[in-house]
């Protein structure tokens, strides 16, 4: 089956292929967000459908695969928003660090920037990534949605409250106790080793 788009003849359909061509990197793209095999493979599956039932929609302005993420996306999102209940109060956005050498914001200041450049740069890294991953996974569920969605998915503030249903003063609010708390697991565990 393919589905011609209407404004630009290059961008098609063609979701007999989907599997073969995008579903490795939409699990990858899946499992990196929400660190779960499972709910991986259904909101990939999710997605495919979505796009079957709503192939007419499209309408070519991107290419399949692009369409295809957006999809993956908005089911990311209501996945996080199912399991979302509480909501907070008051407004803090704090830095780790006031002052000094480390001021700012750490973890995306220390993020690695070149995952390939050698071997023992990439089992450092790949210790690192998985102590991070460790870190987060022991934060409270909340705080834990929060971060990814805006730390490392990088949601929009507006984006992740919206869908959420917490208000902007909430987010900042569960970002600053969850970049606390991740601060304090990585001294521990990573930087005191």
């Amino acid at each position: 089956m393919k589905v011609m788009s209407q404004t630009n003849k290059s961008n098609t359909l063609t979701p007999d292929k989907w599997v073969d061509l995008y579903a490795d990197y939409l699990f990858k793209y899946a499992i990196s967000r929400v660190n779960d095999a499972n709910i991986s493979k259904d909101l990939v599956q999710e997605t495919f459908f979505a796009g079957l039932k709503s192939a007419k929609n499209f309408q070519g302005k991107a290419s399949e695969k692009t369409w295809l993420i957006s999809i993956l996306k908005r089911k990311i999102i209501d996945y996080y928003r199912k399991i979302n209940s509480t909501k907070g109060k008051a407004e803090v956005r704090m830095n780790f660090y006031e002052s000094g050498e480390n001021q700012g914001d750490w973890i995306e200041e220390c993020i690695p920037q070149d995952w390939n450049s050698d071997i023992e740069k990439n089992i450092e890294n790949e210790e690192l990534k998985t102590q991070l991953e460790h870190c987060i996974n022991s934060l409270p569920e909340k705080y834990a949605i929060v971060f990814r969605m805006k730390t490392i998915q990088e949601f929009e503030t507006e984006e992740i409250c919206k869908e959420l249903g917490i208000t902007p003063s909430n987010l900042w609010v569960i970002i600053h106790r969850a970049r606390t708390q991740l601060r304090n697991c990585m001294e521990k565990n990573w930087f005191h080793k």
